[in-house]
């Protein structure tokens, strides 16, 4: 059976955490920035991580 390539839509949103984690970027700091706090532009400039339920499917597609 072939290797399964990674999907590279995935690859390039997801980065590998020493512990096998994957973080993500937040979505909404690109525009309509105006009426959004300063505190709440700071806090979706920060990464986070990928939930639980969602893991699995991302790192199969990743090939990780």
């Amino acid at each position: 059976m072939p290797k399964m390539k990674t999907k590279k839509a995935v690859a390039a949103r997801f980065k590998v955490t020493g512990t096998g984690k994957l973080r993500r970027n937040r979505p909404g700091k690109r525009h309509i920035l105006t009426k959004k706090s300063p505190k709440r532009k700071r806090a979706l400039g920060k990464p986070a991580l990928v939930a639980d339920t969602h893991l699995d499917m991302y790192k199969r597609l990743m090939g990780v």
